[in-house]
């Protein structure tokens, strides 16, 4: 059990934290949005990122055809998938988190399963556990996901942190009881300042040391 109180989990969101996906979101959005004829600007759907697509629909006032649209938007996005681009040291932070035995590293998004392991995959990042929106599960800003992942590693919670970048991600860990770290240098939405900020993906190091 004292071991097990040193170990620390940390929760990376996908979009805005550890890749920059923005560009691969406007171009399937923009073909969704042609194909359904929607009446909705890529920027009015961004604002939503980082809840479930389903939810961002439902949001957006989109009561029809939904699979269809969502379908079309994932086909598109998997299409484009070199319009992503890592984040500078992502790759590099994951790898040295994951060599310290104290740490465990896991990934909380709201981007379906496939999609996901193909940009894990392209971009050959590894963590130790990755939890994609499923039913039975609410979705960001409900706190379901990341409970689940606190569950299966049996961590103490003032010992778990997220990494997000939406107001979504801060109300997720808030509601999980968990730290929150606001990443600075992504997408922002809904949330431009925060107590505990790194603007450099390396800085986790420095902010997890720091809370022993």
């Amino acid at each position: 059990m004292e071991k097990l109180h040193r170990k620390k989990l940390i929760i990376f969101d996908l979009d805005g934290v550890l890749v920059d996906s923005k560009n691969n979101m406007k171009t399937a959005w923009n073909s969704a949005k042609k194909k359904y004829k929607l009446n909705i600007q890529f920027n009015k759907y961004f604002k939503q990122v980082g809840k479930p697509f389903n939810i961002i629909l439902k949001s957006l006032n989109i009561k029809s055809e939904n699979k269809l649209i969502e379908e079309e938007y994932s086909r598109t996005s998997i299409k484009n998938l070199r319009k992503i681009k890592l984040y500078k040291n992502a790759k590099k932070i994951l790898n040295l988190l994951r060599r310290k035995e104290n740490i465990i590293t896991a990934i909380v998004t709201s981007k379906n399963y496939d999609r996901t392991k193909k940009i894990l995959r392209l971009f050959k990042l590894k963590v130790d556990y990755v939890q994609c929106p499923q039913k039975g599960l609410r979705g960001k800003p409900y706190p379901d996901q990341i409970i689940k992942v606190i569950k299966k590693f049996k961590i103490p919670r003032r010992n778990c942190f997220y990494v997000g970048d939406t107001i979504f991600d801060k109300k997720a860990a808030s509601k999980s009881k968990i730290n929150f770290i606001f990443a600075q240098y992504g997408f922002k939405i809904g949330i431009k300042k925060y107590k505990y900020s790194i603007n450099n993906i390396l800085e986790i190091v420095d902010f997890i040391n720091e809370r022993k």
